[in-house]
């Protein structure tokens, strides 16, 4: 007879009694990914403002409470990993999680309140970023097989691929204007005139790209970020400056912050804050023991995440100076941050970590939401509107997910 309590050693992913006398997931049958067979439309509206971990003020509590601690210790249930390659024979019977994702909180045995939209098949390598830019009804991803795709977000489908022979290293957008991350280049493509061209200089692969008013900023494999001007008279790009006093790669560019400035982090460990007029470093940020992976602001809030397994939270004091306000600390390396808005309006933050899975926390408390697992190492973190957020990992797989309304 199978008792209702639900197996704590299913819990912990550790059961082998078969049969076990005690539920296993919802009556026993196992979780099962949850996939939409139907068309899904997921455009950002040309109107609609893009959804940011800015869009909430909450009181600004960076820490769990008691009992989260104590949830802390609890054992996320381990994926099978024969399930996540297709393979597992056990079906129903396997003592490890059928599923690619996993919810926390006291109702072990409910779905997810997100869920596997649908998974996007094409890139044979891993990805290196996903882009979803405003008033268009394509997703670009790009990978480090060399193509860039266009998925059509009203069927799913890859409607136009192009090959650049070589790594992708970063993509980005900005109104008509798609950049791309090339090794020793940018590429640049208008489509709103319908033209491309190429910026040479960078010395190695390009990690990063960022733009403010007429600058195009790229971080760069050596350490260095160029700069370049935007001429409308020509429709032309042309070098203005090269910022200089990183010691290994450019990881991630952003610009943010009450007064703006662009922040840079590297492999080096550090993250440096530049004066957006005399392009001059203002801020050194060296508290992290390995590389910095990934940047993110949330409110006034800078997170940086780094392979020391940490995420850091810092905030500007009234004299300008950068303050380190929380830490929170994770069992591995963290590769990449990016925020989303579940469907009751809460701040999440999507905290990408190397083994393979994706943790999900509220903001500012640190509360665990869940996790997503992956075949390999997720390098590509996007958000996107109506509760929407993707995921690209490191065999080329990329999964469209979504916030659950119920």
């Amino acid at each position: 007879m199978v008792k209702k309590e639900i197996c704590k050693y299913w819990q912990s992913g550790c059961c082998n009694r078969h049969p076990c006398p005690f539920l296993h997931g919802d009556g026993g049958e196992g979780w099962n990914v949850n996939v939409n067979p139907k068309p899904n439309v997921w455009v950002r509206d040309k109107e609609e403002k893009k959804e940011t971990l800015s869009s909430m003020s909450m009181s600004m509590v960076w820490r769990r409470n008691e009992e989260e601690k104590e949830k802390v210790k609890e054992r996320c249930p381990y994926p099978c990993k024969y399930f996540l390659v297709g393979k597992c024979k056990y079906g129903d019977r396997c003592r490890y999680l059928h599923t690619w994702s996993w919810s926390t909180g006291p109702a072990r045995a409910r779905a997810p309140d997100f869920s596997l939209l649908t998974p996007l098949h094409g890139h044979h390598k891993a990805i290196t970023a996903i882009l979803l830019p405003s008033a268009s009804d394509k997703l670009i991803s790009s990978s480090q097989d060399g193509t860039l795709k266009f998925w059509n977000c009203h069927t799913g489908q890859c409607i136009s691929t192009r090959n650049f022979g070589s790594e992708i290293g970063c993509i980005m957008s900005d109104g008509p204007w798609l950049f791309l991350g090339l090794r020793n280049s940018i590429k640049v493509y208008n489509f709103e005139n319908n033209t491309q061209f190429t910026l040479l200089g960078p010395a190695g692969l390009v990690y990063a790209l960022a733009t403010h008013h007429d600058k195009l900023f790229a971080g760069t494999q050596i350490g260095q970020i160029l700069v370049w001007r935007f001429s409308p008279a020509n429709n032309q790009f042309y070098p203005a400056a090269s910022l200089t006093g990183h010691r290994d790669a450019i990881r991630s560019l952003i610009i943010g912050g009450a007064t703006p400035a662009l922040y840079s982090s590297s492999q080096d460990n550090s993250i440096k804050a530049w004066d957006l007029t005399t392009l001059e470093c203002v801020h050194t940020l060296s508290d992290h023991t390995d590389a910095v992976m990934s940047l993110l602001f949330w409110e006034q809030f800078l997170l940086p995440c780094s392979l020391d397994k940490t995420v850091k939270v810092w905030a500007k004091k009234d004299n300008g100076a950068l303050e380190l306000i929380y830490t929170h600390t994770e069992e591995h390396g963290v590769l990449a941050l990016q925020g989303t808005i579940d469907a009751t309006g809460q701040s999440v933050l999507c905290c990408s970590v190397n083994d393979h899975t994706v943790r999900l926390y509220n903001l500012p408390s640190f509360e665990r939401r869940g996790r997503i697992f992956a075949k390999k190492e997720v390098r590509a973190l996007q958000t996107g509107p109506s509760g929407l957020f993707f995921t690209g990992d490191g065999t080329g797989d990329l999964k469209v997910w979504k916030w659950s309304t119920d």
